[in-house]
């Protein structure tokens, strides 16, 4: 097991999907908190930043594109770098997502490759 040390919020209403993205992380030696609406993960970055976001875009409370906005706003620009992961594959979403601070986009369904690439473009492995 790869110990990078860096932590990931991984935020989506689906239990499911936290819980998949946990374990691939894991794996790499990321050490995993949750979040099950933007709100719950903005709460959670002022409790401590992690080094990366995994997002997802359709959430209660507050969906992924405001938490973007309201965490780019709080922290500025840039950190953490912020992957969304979603089943929106209009390009105006990427767009949307792109221009408001994120730095990759996964579609849904996501496998462990797909994952750790994105990861990987980041140089976050």
């Amino acid at each position: 097991m790869d110990q990078t040390g860096k932590t990931c919020l991984v935020v989506d209403d689906s239990r499911v999907v936290r819980k998949v993205a946990r374990r691939i992380l894991e794996t790499q030696g990321f050490a995993v908190r949750e979040a099950e609406d933007g709100q719950q993960a903005l709460m959670a970055c002022r409790e401590a930043m992690p080094d990366s976001v995994l997002l997802d875009w359709n959430m209660p409370v507050m969906n992924g594109i405001e938490f973007l906005k309201a965490l780019r706003q709080e922290f500025g620009p840039g950190q953490p770098p912020v992957m969304f992961c979603t089943t929106e594959n209009d390009l105006s979403f990427i767009e949307q997502a792109i221009a408001h601070g994120a730095q990759e986009f996964i579609m849904k369904p996501f496998d462990e490759d797909i994952l750790l690439g994105k990861f990987a473009q980041v140089g976050l492995l």
